[in-house]
């Protein structure tokens, strides 16, 4: 599918049988959620690849080039100590980003590095009927992902890799019924939109680069704290071979100076998306509530300045008042 806005579900769309006339009626109250039982219309295919999937994976090319070639110098190495075949050591790698789409794999991965642990019986309780009745709404098997929970005391919510989605401790135990349910379509969103598996993929394949760039940042500190003469010979020379670079390319290799920017305005892009796809399942009072909760409890006034711009530039999430206002704007568009 290419990046042509995706077909969401719209409230008057149904999946299942409700017990009244109206199955979203008791929606119009963001703390509840009206669950409904029947039969459910599982669609042939709930994923698809939108623009901002395929404006992630664009922008991290020259992160996944630059790791690449950090993996071919590697695998050289490598092959004299072991006697095993650069090519193979670089099939590897280009092999294990698509392993961390694997269940068995992603487990390991949400306990190991995202911090998570499985919903216990009083979190399931809690989470498996909301969760079941969104997945309803939206045509989706809702086996098809693992639910679990993050011990945090914030309200957040995640979905991961291709089948990870995840709510904090305290989300569960305080989010309304309606809210919680809210949360979950989300994430869902993320899910449909192929947002979760080409983040986790970006992150994988540009790995050697960032901790290439970690590394040479935190040696040239060490040398600069030792001898401060090496410290700025060195600081001069990756000035030159910037610049170097700029000429060479014709001005492409500033693409990672701008990177950052536009990976993090496709990733507010993204949650828009996210929130969008929650609506169309006629849950817009209850992310409207959320939202207007959080920029009741965020501060007063918005921060000013450069500092503060460059945070909002580099946020990966739009401010409250940005979603309710996406958020109308959508229901007023869909109305």
């Amino acid at each position: 599918m290419t990046g042509s806005e995706p077909q969401y579900p719209g409230p008057g769309d149904r999946w299942y049988r409700g017990h009244g006339s109206d199955g979203n009626a008791t929606d119009r109250d963001p703390d509840t959620l009206g669950l409904h039982e029947g039969r459910v219309h599982i669609t042939a295919r709930h994923r698809s690849v939108d623009a901002t999937t395929i404006g992630r994976l664009a922008l991290h090319i020259p992160n996944a080039l630059l790791s690449l070639l950090i993996v071919i110098g590697l695998s050289l190495v490598l092959a004299e100590l072991t006697g095993l075949a650069p090519w193979a050591w670089i099939g590897m790698w280009g092999v294990s980003g698509v392993l961390a789409l694997w269940r068995p794999v992603e487990n390991q991965l949400a306990r190991l590095i995202f911090g998570l642990h499985h919903a216990t019986p009083h979190e399931l309780a809690r989470l498996e009927p909301l969760w079941r009745e969104v997945t309803a709404r939206a045509g989706v098997d809702a086996s098809v992902y693992t639910l679990w929970v993050e011990e945090s005391a914030d309200i957040n919510a995640a979905a991961a890799g291709g089948h990870i989605v995840s709510v904090t401790s305290h989300a569960v135990e305080h989010l309304p019924d309606g809210q919680l349910a809210a949360v979950l379509a989300h994430e869902l969103g993320h899910h449909a939109g192929g947002h979760a598996w080409s983040a986790l993929m970006a992150y994988w394949y540009s790995l050697p680069g960032r901790l290439a760039w970690r590394l040479l940042l935190r040696a040239t500190l060490m040398a600069h704290r030792r001898s401060p003469i090496v410290g700025e010979v060195i600081v001069l020379t990756l000035a030159a071979a910037a610049v170097l670079a700029v000429v060479l390319t014709n001005g492409a290799v500033l693409l990672f100076v701008a990177g950052p920017f536009l990976i993090s305005a496709v990733g507010r892009s993204a949650e828009l998306r996210a929130d969008k796809y929650a609506s169309g399942l006629g849950l817009t009072p209850q992310l409207t509530a959320l939202f207007s909760g959080a920029l009741a409890d965020g501060p007063a006034e918005r921060e000013s300045g450069g500092a503060a711009l460059l945070t909002r530039l580099l946020a990966s999430h739009p401010d409250s008042r940005a979603r309710l206002h996406a958020l109308h704007r959508h229901t007023h568009d869909r109305s």
